[in-house]
């Protein structure tokens, strides 16, 4: 029985990585890839430009539990930042790729929670909007199948930096959905600071992203598809309830 689970472990690890590295957006920074999502890592700013993964029902309804336990990053050639760089901040250890899309296993939860994956936020937007809006990603994949997702921080009107390592506090975050199964994108861009209002009010088109960001998301897609999907705003074809 114990071989059976290891060999389904392995098998899903192989198709989610096939699956997940597929649509790798373009940028500058260093690449690392984790088990279950892979980032571009930003010396300059200590933390990461985006954070990609494949978000699927199975990834949601894993029964791994948040283990709170922070650590840095080893991979990190130059070295992540630490927890001693969000301590007494006021920011909190805002994740771009959130431990509640990472039940799947130990495994997952585990990275989940490098310090690579984290980026200076203010506690009223990280537990407010952002919560929210991570949440709706999560129903619209139980609700509709897999999702490619990118999230991470917008260097624009920054607010300083916190820490020894000096990281950058950025004054906006993005995150960038794919659904190929129904050949749809939404992107969202909210300040870093508390803010209210439904989630739709923050809609961009992915275009808007990649002006705000140099960052060339699904750069892979059909070019005539790509430029279509990429510069739409098309708040109905998604559901919000």
């Amino acid at each position: 029985m114990v071989k059976k689970i290891l060999l389904f472990l392995s098998l899903f690890v192989l198709i989610y990585n096939v699956n997940a590295q597929e649509l790798l957006p373009k940028s500058g920074g260093t690449i690392y890839k984790k088990t279950y999502y892979t980032i571009s890592y930003n010396e300059k700013n200590e933390q990461a430009n985006w954070v990609y993964y494949y978000l699927s029902p199975k990834m949601i309804k894993g029964k791994a539990k948040r283990s709170n336990r922070f650590k840095a990053d080893k991979m990190i050639s130059t070295n992540s930042a630490s927890l001693k760089d969000y301590k007494a901040s006021g920011y909190d250890r805002g994740h771009l790729c959130p431990a509640a899309a990472m039940r799947l296993n130990g495994v997952s939860m585990k990275e989940s929670f490098l310090m690579s994956n984290m980026s200076p936020q203010k506690p009223g937007f990280n537990r407010g909007l952002w919560k929210r809006l991570e949440a709706q990603v999560r129903k619209w994949v139980l609700k509709n199948g897999n999702l490619y997702v990118v999230s991470g921080p917008i260097f624009k009107d920054c607010l300083g930096s916190i820490g020894d390592n000096k990281v950058t506090i950025p004054g906006y975050y993005y995150k960038v959905i794919y659904s190929k199964k129904n050949s749809k994108m939404i992107a969202f861009v909210m300040p870093n600071k508390k803010i209210k209002g439904p989630l739709s009010k923050y809609v961009v088109s992915v275009n808007d992203v990649e002006k705000l960001t140099g960052i060339d998301f699904f750069y892979v897609l059909e070019d005539n598809k790509e430029e279509r999907l990429e510069s739409q705003v098309l708040v109905n074809k998604w559901i919000w309830k």
